[in-house]
């Protein structure tokens, strides 16, 4: 395996790990702290604020080099930057909710940058030819990285939720905490000893200044086919209320859903995750991105339908255990959202121009984190409008309808994602 494999894979792991702490904060919130379900998720959804700012990462990460390096720097500043977080979590303990946030925000910035640039090195990798097998197909290329780094991802998710399910009826919080801030620390270290070289990234020009990466981002950005399919996929998330606190208190307060089923729930989605790469891998890079994107968004209505039926008490009737439903269906339906960023990704990496892929990868998923704390946002008020509450959940399937009816509004614009034909057709000409 390559160094750039290497780094890579450690750093997606790395980041889908990430679920091993917040799955711990949100027992800790609840039952430690005693927050309701609308101060939780927005509690969480706030702390998600730094990944708004990735352009502004992707512009530093491409045009400003530290000792002739401008990816891997980055990706250790950001494991430092969560490793201080989650220790000072540890060694301070704080219970003022301004504290918990401020280092909940420090997290996810050294995330933000340490995932800004590893989008980049996908970016840049993804449009180099592979030489051992001959292939002089950019997009065949593109996605292998795509569906490795997602892998990658997808087992550090699988692991984080397991060991977090078994973990936190036998480990308190903190401990979980300080695990994850040993994890990262390493990270750092490995990192700092290996030098961009050996990734073999394509030469760019360095030093090309902000404000000129800033003008090219901005170029690219008014280009109609980039600019509308950001602006659906941005729209497709935000539009949807997310009421994942609601379900949280659902499932443990009043189904009284053991941690284990819950991190259980979370493998189970993760596996999907991985299977999903390793399909669309093999059978699908060839189908348009716009058919697996609208595919994929139909079936997130279909499972957010079922969810009223699930609150109803439907298939408890029916002889479904809540536990099985909540493993199988609920795991599957939290990782649907993602789905449709792996085949998103590799056609933006496609319509990317060289020399700003850093940029234009870190505007996309910043975009997807505003349109997610947006939907977080509005989950909370229309929770709120509906009235459920920590305590009452008789309102719930009304709220899960509307969240399930707000999913298939995007489908209405979804000509909005261009044609791949066609683009690969102009380009020729």
């Amino acid at each position: 395996m390559s160094m750039s494999k290497w780094v890579l894979g450690l750093g997606y792991w790395v980041q889908g790990f990430r679920c091993f702490p917040w799955m711990a904060l949100n027992y800790w919130l609840k039952d430690g702290l005693s927050l309701d379900p609308s101060s939780i998720q927005l509690l969480q959804y706030s702390a998600n604020l730094p990944m708004v700012a990735k352009p502004f990462y992707g512009v530093l990460s491409d045009a400003v080099y530290l000792n002739g390096q401008h990816r891997l720097p980055y990706i250790a500043l950001g494991a430092l930057l969560q490793a201080l977080s989650w220790l000072a979590i540890v060694i301070f303990s704080p219970s003022s909710i301004s504290i918990i946030i401020i280092y909940l925000l420090l997290s996810n910035l050294g995330a933000s940058i340490a995932e800004v640039s590893n989008d980049a090195i996908v970016a840049e990798l993804g449009k180099q030819p592979d030489l051992k097998s001959k292939k002089t197909d950019q997009s065949s290329s593109s996605g292998e990285l795509q569906s490795f780094v997602w892998m990658a991802s997808s087992v550090g998710g699988v692991l984080g939720n397991l060991l977090c399910g078994i973990a936190i009826g036998r480990f308190s919080t903190h401990s979980m905490f300080l695990f994850f801030g040993i994890l990262t620390a390493l990270q750092f270290f490995i990192t700092i000893f290996i030098h961009e070289k050996s990734l073999n990234l394509p030469k760019s020009p360095s030093n090309v200044g902000i404000k000129k990466q800033l003008s090219e981002l901005a170029t690219v950005l008014r280009k109609p086919e980039i600019a509308y399919s950001i602006g659906w996929f941005a729209l497709s998330y935000a539009v949807i209320p997310a009421l994942t606190g609601t379900m949280f208190f659902y499932q443990t307060e009043h189904l009284k859903i053991d941690s284990s089923v819950l991190g259980l729930s979370k493998v189970f989605g993760q596996a999907a995750m991985l299977l999903w790469s390793v399909i669309y891998n093999r059978y699908f890079k060839s189908v348009p991105s716009r058919k697996l994107i609208v595919a994929v968004q139909v079936t997130m209505a279909v499972f957010m339908f079922s969810d009223v039926f699930f609150v109803k008490g439907v298939y408890r009737d029916l002889g479904v255990p809540d536990s099985f439903y909540v493993v199988t269906f609920s795991g599957l339906l939290e990782v649907l959202f993602f789905f449709k960023i792996l085949p998103f990704s590799v056609l933006i990496a496609q319509l990317c121009p060289p020399g700003c892929e850093g940029s234009l990868m870190a505007f996309v998923m910043s975009a997807i984190a505003l349109s997610l704390i947006v939907s977080g946002y509005l989950g909370v008020a229309l929770a709120s409008y509906v009235g459920v509450t920590g305590n009452d959940f008789s309102v719930f399937p009304v709220g899960l309808f509307v969240q399930a009816a707000c999913t298939i509004l995007p489908l209405f614009w979804s000509s909005c994602i261009p044609d791949e034909t066609k683009i690969k057709d102009r380009k020729k000409e």
